[in-house]
């Protein structure tokens, strides 16, 4: 990992700025799996804290969190557990897919980056922020930074002072291939400045 802050701290001092500041960053890692994804969903717009609340309280309820399980919730259950409309339309869609044989997330982790965004992306819901991070805890994959990400946008903008999103990807691509480390990096700032603590 070394190896990797250096060829980023090269490439932009704001990440020796950083560790020098606040340390090493937690690298976060998730299971793969239906688990995950649903939690991903839950997570879309509002805090981490918040959505575990959910999760945690749906996993309590139900007792085990898998597509026959949840598919077959009602729409009222699901409200009662704090989940909106439109996100258990997203985690009915994700279990759909899986039961109906369209989506084998056992297989991902043998297939490309964007390979796996092709066949994610197809599902109501999951858009190009939750796979990111799925590949990214999930997957480890190694080279990613979601811009689709609030936190890492604002970072960019506060310790770059670049404002626009076409802006921000043509100079983090001198980051490759260690963009999800810049990533892990730019959240361990965002949060410390903000006296955050996340488990991921």
């Amino acid at each position: 990992m070394q190896e990797a802050i250096d060829y980023l701290s090269e490439k932009d001092s704001i990440f020796k700025a950083i560790i020098e500041q606040y340390g090493m960053p937690t690298i976060p890692k998730r299971p793969q799996g239906f688990e995950t994804l649903v939690l991903l969903i839950l997570e879309q717009q509002v805090s981490i804290d918040s959505a575990k609340a959910t999760f945690l309280k749906i996993k309590t309820t139900l007792k085990t969190v898998a597509p026959e399980i949840l598919l077959h919730i009602s729409d009222e259950e699901f409200r009662s557990l704090g989940v909106s409309r439109q996100k258990t339309s997203y985690i009915k869609a994700l279990a759909t897919a899986i039961l109906n044989k369209e989506l084998d997330l056992e297989s991902l982790p043998n297939k490309t980056t964007q390979r796996v965004r092709d066949e994610l992306i197809k599902i109501k819901g999951i858009g190009n922020w939750t796979i990111d991070i799925y590949l990214m805890f999930c997957l480890e994959a190694p080279d990613l930074l979601p811009l689709g990400d609030i936190a890492v946008v604002n970072t960019i903008k506060e310790l770059l002072d670049i404002h626009d999103k076409v802006a921000m990807e043509i100079h983090t691509l001198k980051w490759s291939p260690h963009r999800s480390l810049a990533t892990y990096i730019l959240w361990h700032h965002y949060l410390n400045k903000r006296n955050r603590t996340v488990v991921y």
